[in-house]
């Protein structure tokens, strides 16, 4: 048989064990290593296997995971989520949705801390939907507001989605970071017009929030966010300035909310070991996904799958935004099956090669495929927040949570369609860079 046959095959291999429920990260591994040892030898295949799972435990910028990982436990520990919340309910408790506006601003700056969107839909969920129920907010859009509110922590830097892209594309983590920030602040707005509109159009969904707030009282109340913003100007931008690399950056991130923490007496030894542990849990499963996707990246090298769609696809006479478009129609319907991170060591492998070969810019396709990833995040029947929530609110439908969350999804496809059409949204940023 040919390469290109055992590469098939061994594709459809893996889809059938992903579809019996073995882990996704051994699943490539095992398949990359059968592939490897039929198209080569037994004996090549296992140093493969063997150099990879150690380079990819040993890479000293990969310890930037469990540091991003941290800086989220020791914000939620700090409380530095309720202030944010606090903080900006004062300034738009008036607007229409108010405290929705409030939960997505709150969001916002909480995923300036933190790279888990798991972690900032469970910390938002237990502070948010309370509060909005206390004031006769629909479920449903309190749920929904929550659960997209939660996917920015994937988006804005810290992001744990542009780590895990530039690991697999060999790409620089820091400007990947830096693009999200704009893509960010685009969707956060996006997603704010989301809530003025469905409460526009039914006003039921959000009564008006009694009280008014004085113009002294909401600046007083900017001193909830100045944590937030003094370690995301600290991160970001030494990152930005070239004074500190990525990694750099996240263990200055992470001591930085560590001293917070101390300061404020909120350090105790549930918050250090939780934080401690989801940071050891997280870095090892995504680890395991790389060390994974590179072994299955090797296979489908040698079966030359890759270069085959590349050429093919270049060779298509259709738009490139034509094909961009089928990639990006074929990330929502994975979505709805795969979690983000599964999603995209799934598919790098052949995604990426494509991308090159079409003459997308990496960086601005990472903003792309991280909006993708984050949209899997509230897609039914299997999206990761929306199960978060489920947990955190337990007497709402887990339905009630998906169709809460849809509008905000259309949100999402109209900014990457922005981002399209203007990429200097995404690379703007970066290009001010040095190398």
């Amino acid at each position: 048989m040919s390469p290109i046959t055992i590469g098939i095959i061994g594709s459809g291999v893996l889809v059938f064990l992903l579809f019996l429920g073995m882990p996704i990260a051994f699943v490539m591994m095992f398949v990359g290593f059968l592939g490897i040892s039929y198209l080569t030898s037994i004996h090549a295949a296992m140093p493969v296997v063997a150099k990879t799972l150690y380079e990819t435990a040993s890479h000293y910028p990969y310890t930037i995971i469990p540091l991003f990982i941290l800086m989220g436990g020791f914000a939620g520990g700090a409380g530095i989520t309720r202030e944010l919340y606090e903080s900006f309910d004062k300034w738009f408790r008036k607007w229409p949705g108010g405290l929705g506006i409030a939960t997505i601003a709150a969001c916002a700056f909480f995923a300036a801390l933190s790279g888990s969107s798991v972690a900032a839909s469970a910390a938002m969920g237990t502070i948010a939907i309370p509060e909005m129920r206390r004031f006769r907010y629909a479920p449903k859009l309190a749920v929904g507001v929550v659960a997209a509110g939660g996917t920015l922590s994937f988006l804005i830097p810290p992001s744990l989605g542009f780590v895990v892209y530039g690991m697999l594309t060999e790409q620089s983590i820091g400007k990947l970071l830096i693009s999200g920030v704009f893509p960010g602040i685009l969707l956060s707005l996006a997603f704010i017009l989301i809530i003025v509109f469905q409460v526009k159009l039914n006003p039921h969904l959000a009564p008006a929030t009694p009280g008014e707030i004085g113009l002294k009282e909401k600046i007083l109340a900017l001193s909830g966010i100045w944590e937030t913003l003094m370690v995301f100007l600290i991160v970001m931008g030494g990152i930005y300035l070239g004074f500190i690399n990525p990694t750099e950056a996240g263990a200055i991130g992470a001591t930085a909310l560590f001293v917070i923490i101390l300061l404020k007496g909120k350090l105790t030894l549930k918050t250090l070991t939780t934080s401690l542990l989801e940071a050891t849990r997280i870095s090892v499963l995504v680890l395991f996904l790389v060390a994974g996707a590179n072994v299955f990246s090797y296979f489908l090298a040698l079966s030359t799958i890759p270069m085959a769609v590349s050429n093919w696809m270049a060779s298509l006479e259709v738009s490139r935004y034509f094909i961009l478009s089928i990639i990006v129609l074929i990330y929502l319907f994975m979505g709805c099956f795969l979690d983000a991170i599964s999603m995209m060591v799934l598919t790098m492998p052949v995604i990426f090669p494509v991308i090159k070969t079409l003459g997308f810019d990496p960086i601005w396709f990472g903003v792309i495929c991280v909006i993708m990833m984050e949209a899997g995040l509230i897609t039914p029947p299997v999206g990761l927040n929306v199960y978060t929530l489920a947990g955190v609110v337990k007497d709402v439908p887990m339905e009630t949570i998906f169709r809460g969350a849809m509008p905000f999804l259309f949100s999402m496809i109209a900014v990457v369609i922005l981002i399209t059409i203007f990429p200097k949204i995404a690379l703007f940023l970066p290009s001010m860079m040095g190398r």
